[in-house]
């Protein structure tokens, strides 16, 4: 998921898409764990994406507060 396409969602939005990442990061984590991982580049991407919602939210906030 690009930053441009994050940016476009509201917070709520945000804020689900974020839960669902963590759940997926979960579950691919368990994957690996034991050996059942097909794409290990799925985890940087998932860890990624999460980051850019982060920063977003973050942003989103820092903006309403001034």
């Amino acid at each position: 998921m690009k930053a441009s396409e994050i940016r476009e969602l509201n917070s709520a939005e945000l804020n689900e898409k974020l839960d669902a990442l963590k759940a997926e990061l979960f579950n691919l984590r368990f994957q690996h764990a034991i050996n059942q991982l097909e794409n290990p580049m799925r985890m940087k991407e998932v860890k990624k994406d999460i980051a850019r919602i982060k920063t977003v939210l973050r942003q989103l906030e820092l903006k309403n507060v001034q």
